[in-house]
């Protein structure tokens, strides 16, 4: 059943096109994920769902109910800002409690919503606290206990981790994925981390100028992006863009200065016409060492330019076809520059884009 549909809509300020006859269905009880950079638009299609912008063109329904042009109020949506936006003036229980005192809610109601959100949020302690005696992630949880309390089917959470440390956001995001597991409630959740993303969402909706890009499960856009920039996006550390061109032959070659990869086990989704120009994109954890009794379909001999140590792993840099080329390799596993390596690949994990379109090939 669709909980949130979103249906060709668009939003204009004045000659600026933000939102492009977007579409979008968001199923019950699904955590969705909007991801991108700042300015692609993800922030403003949330604020549309939530009402507090109106669309240009389009239609945005609810639980089946037209919506379009109901208050956010009357929306049945809770949502998650940036911002914590709490009362100073207020403890932590009349934060929580200001909205539905405002409603009119009956008093037993009141004490009874707000005990099972902070008890979900684990924050019991801290009722009679003020904001000020609160740390970040404290004061996040009470922002979110906000938007529990309306007790409504809809979370909107725009960025809510974004002001945190990155101790603190990796410790809220498991406590939001809980959340989301307890609850059930439809979740539809703005980033621009993509480690955010692809451990949260059910699915991701990747989005760049006003349009989503590609809208999959998180390990379905990691391993087959749509297009380049989208393979680009996703991956931490980036994927690696080797610029060549295909070369015809009883086996199909993408030949980059004095590299030949066979493409033999490559998928391709649609035809690509021989000598035309391509990006290979491989993942620096795609590529391991050749002499580890792995047989690699490609490998090749390369020097160690740089040493990148990360804890749990090291990535090393070297080249390919006289261009960058990055692979990780294991913590314990001791290089340094100007060592030899001979390294390798599996063609059918690559991605090939249209060195025109950036589209997948």
């Amino acid at each position: 059943m669709t909980s949130v549909q979103v249906k060709d809509v668009s939003l204009n300020f004045g000659a600026v096109e933000v939102l492009k006859k977007l579409s979008l269905d968001v199923t019950e009880g699904e955590f969705l994920v909007l991801l991108g950079p700042s300015g692609c638009g993800k922030s403003t299609l949330l604020n549309c769902i939530a009402g507090l912008l109106d669309v240009s063109k389009g239609q945005i329904f609810i639980k089946g109910r037209n919506v379009t042009w109901e208050e956010p109020k009357d929306r049945g949506i809770g949502m998650v800002f940036q911002s914590y936006a709490l009362y100073p003036q207020m403890t932590v229980e009349g934060n929580l409690s200001f909205g539905l005192r405002n409603a009119g809610l009956p008093k037993d109601e009141i004490a009874r919503r707000v005990a099972k959100a902070s008890g979900i949020l684990q924050i019991e302690p801290l009722l009679q606290r003020r904001p000020a005696a609160l740390s970040g992630g404290q004061r996040q949880r009470v922002a979110i206990g906000r938007a529990l309390v309306r007790d409504v089917d809809v979370f909107l959470f725009d960025e809510p981790l974004s002001n945190l440390d990155a101790k603190l956001r990796s410790e809220l995001r498991v406590e939001i994925k809980r959340l989301h597991q307890r609850l059930g409630n439809t979740m539809i959740y703005v980033t621009h981390d993509q480690i955010e993303a692809l451990t949260l969402a059910d699915r991701i909706a990747v989005m760049k100028g006003g349009a989503i890009q590609q809208l999959d499960a998180p390990q379905a856009i990691y391993n087959n992006p749509v297009n380049r920039y989208v393979a680009g996006f996703i991956g931490s550390p980036g994927m690696n863009f080797i610029e060549g061109r295909i070369e015809p032959g009883a086996v199909p070659l993408f030949k980059a200065g004095d590299a030949a990869v066979p493409l033999d086990r490559y998928r391709f989704s649609r035809d690509a016409l021989p000598g035309s120009d391509v990006t290979l994109g491989v993942r620096p954890e795609h590529i391991g060492f050749a002499d580890d009794g792995r047989a690699y379909a490609f490998a090749f001999e390369a020097g160690v330019e740089v040493v990148e140590p990360m804890g749990s792993d090291t990535l090393v840099w070297t080249g390919l076809g006289g261009q960058p080329l990055s692979f990780r390799v294991e913590a314990d596993r001791h290089l340094a520059v100007g060592d030899k390596v001979r390294i390798g690949f599996d063609p059918a994990r690559v991605s090939l884009f249209d060195g025109d379109t950036g589209d997948r090939l």
